[in-house]
């Protein structure tokens, strides 16, 4: 695990630590120590803890103006045990919130398992952003099951055209415009 990076060439964009709404403004990273670790496996030190012993993100990108922040996931993501949903909701996206952010592009393709619990967080989450909107993509399709077993893709947006396996040759502002102008259609239809 301690090979998978955080997509780094959006730095040219944005980034988090020296965004001073971030909830990440002024980390340092020291890329020679790995010290953070899921399961007693080390992760890249330029993840993000949130709380959560066995789920860390990366905010790789925020569009104030636009209302929209890309959190790339790493971990197993465990309502279960963890409560990781809480920690997410509580520190990271209740600020980003605040902030003016009310649409998220979650990705999720570092997300090796997830176990669920009740689905309180989420509907906490959806309510709030109101008129924004909550899409997953690249999610492993066994965690995609569980989170329909659990309900939780009554509040976010998962599977087909959401799926963008070549997101890293888009620079954010495309990757949000595709994601978006899925999310019309889909709300268009309901």
């Amino acid at each position: 695990m301690h090979e998978i990076e955080p997509y780094f060439s959006w730095l040219k964009y944005y980034d988090s630590s020296e965004d001073e709404r971030s909830p990440f403004y002024g980390k340092e990273y020291n890329y020679d120590l790995y010290q953070d670790a899921i399961y007693n496996y080390y992760i890249d030190p330029a993840w993000d803890y949130i709380g959560s012993e066995t789920l860390y993100i990366k905010l790789l990108f925020v569009d104030y103006k636009r209302g929209f922040a890309v959190i790339d996931f790493i971990g197993e993501w465990n309502d279960a045990v963890t409560n990781d949903i809480m920690f997410l909701k509580r520190n990271i996206l209740d600020h980003l919130y605040l902030n003016g952010i009310n649409q998220y592009i979650l990705i999720g393709e570092n997300v090796f398992n997830f176990h669920g619990s009740d689905d309180c967080y989420y509907e906490e989450w959806f309510e709030e952003i109101e008129e924004g909107w909550i899409a997953a993509i690249n999610f492993r399709d066994f965690v995609v099951e569980e989170w329909k077993k659990y309900d939780i893709d009554s509040y976010i947006n998962i599977g087909g055209e959401l799926d963008v396996p070549n997101w890293r040759t888009l620079t954010p502002l495309v990757l949000y415009e595709r994601i978006k102008t899925v999310i019309g259609r889909r709300i268009d239809l309901t």
